[in-house]
């Protein structure tokens, strides 16, 4: 059921209209005992995730029972983040999900199926998993919130994503991820129908679908005007109807054209947001279909300090490197610790210019030159790079800088999909 739906690439949603928007939606639902609301952490803090779920608060006040960030496989946001990202809600609501222990396979999705999808690409079954704490039968209202945007693994983020991965259980989310790999990122990204998408859309129909999941979803993006960010669309409802209604609405907004393909790219990742490159690799997700071959790929990484979010995975990146789709597969094939971390293979892959584009990492002093070239990756002296490219004075898109060298930039990677027709 489709609750509410507003939204346009010209739509700036003030916080009133999303308040008065959100009071219209639960209103028509009736009473509601004890709810359970799953926002995204503090590496979707662009979502508008954090004022939307202050406002389930302000409604429900004490029948807001439980707040459990979708971390997947992240580090738990620490105190000072809820307190940034949540402010007002109450700090004892808070709950850590713990990929590892705190799950519960409720349905496997079988193996013809997931082959099916994968157009013979992978041919495991999927174990549909999610933390036990949305299986409490005392909850009368479970809210997943979060942003809808164009993602490396699954298409659109977002929707049901939130659910299978985010409060996911390590299978599951290792599953997904090689799946999404293994079909290809240029054939998922900015698609709301994928085939990672396919099988959690079996598993919600087939085995969660009592649950009482409502889904508030935002479509984000800066203002051409003003250049702030702004809300575009927001879209309540608990089946597909609403996840395709704000794809559709992402698509046209977050979605950038290049007129020419792009033979050099400074992308920065704000110190709030990246410190790691299993989330700042979204420099290389995201533009890999507007760049030229031979480009290179400058990232300016004030913040990073470790490559995978987990110690497990940070080992795997470390050990392996992103070194391109067949070293990723062969070591996979070979090596037991990364058949039982298949996320982490999925991941070297993504981050892999497959040869085709030069990757140049600056990293602040959180990360050396040796750890930035032992993975794969060129490394660059940030000052010197923020001095020829002065991030306060560039706009996103094409600049030309002083010397007459033609370079695009993007302030935030996670915001958009940037494509050259001819490679989408």
């Amino acid at each position: 059921m489709l609750y509410y739906a507003r939204g346009s690439r010209t739509d700036i949603l003030t916080e009133r209209d999303i308040w008065t928007a959100l009071r219209e939606v639960f209103d028509s639902m009736g009473p509601r005992r004890r709810v359970l609301a799953i926002p995204p952490d503090f590496t979707r803090l662009n979502s508008y995730a954090g004022p939307i779920t202050g406002m389930v608060n302000d409604y429900f006040g004490s029948r807001l029972t439980d707040v459990m960030p979708a971390l997947g496989t992240h580090s738990p946001m620490t105190d000072e983040q809820i307190a940034s990202m949540y402010d007002g809600v109450q700090a004892g609501k808070f709950r850590v999900h713990d990929w590892r222990n705190d799950v519960v396979t409720v349905g496997t999705v079988p193996a013809e199926y997931v082959r099916e999808v994968s157009e013979g690409r992978v041919s495991y079954t999927w174990p549909a998993q999610v933390n036990k704490l949305l299986l409490d039968p005392t909850f009368d209202l479970i809210l997943s919130i979060g942003q809808v945007v164009p993602h490396e693994v699954i298409g659109m983020a977002n929707y049901t994503k939130n659910i299978f991965v985010g409060v996911g259980g390590a299978e599951g989310i290792n599953k997904s991820h090689f799946l999404g790999a293994s079909y290809g990122m240029e054939r998922i990204m900015g698609r709301a129908r994928t085939p990672v998408r396919d099988v959690l859309e079996y598993a919600r129909t087939h085995f969660i679908s009592r649950l009482p999941i409502v889904y508030i979803l935002t479509v984000r993006a800066k203002d051409e005007v003003t250049g702030e960010l702004v809300t575009r669309g927001l879209f309540i409802g608990d089946d597909f109807e609403c996840f395709e209604k704000a794809s559709a609405l992402s698509l046209e907004t977050n979605f950038i054209i290049v007129g020419k393909e792009i033979r050099k790219c400074v992308v920065y990742l704000d110190p709030a947001e990246f410190k790691s490159t299993w989330l700042g690799n979204k420099a290389v997700y995201r533009t890999r279909m507007a760049l030229a071959d031979g480009a290179e790929l400058l990232i300016l990484a004030p913040a990073l300090k470790e490559f995978g979010e987990d110690p497990e995975i940070d080992r795997l990146i470390r050990k392996y490197g992103y070194k391109g789709t067949p070293h990723t597969l062969e070591a996979t094939a070979a090596n037991e610790d990364l058949q039982n971390n298949l996320s982490a293979s999925a991941h070297l892959i993504h981050g892999s210019s497959e040869g085709r584009f030069k990757i140049t990492y600056c990293p602040g002093p959180g990360m050396t030159r040796e750890e930035i070239e032992g993975v794969g990756f060129a490394w660059g002296d940030l000052d010197e790079a923020l001095r020829r490219y002065p991030v306060d004075k560039m706009i996103d898109g094409w600049n030309t800088m002083p010397d007459g060298e033609e370079v695009y930039y993007i302030s935030n990677p996670a915001l958009g999909l940037w494509a050259y027709p001819e490679r989408f």
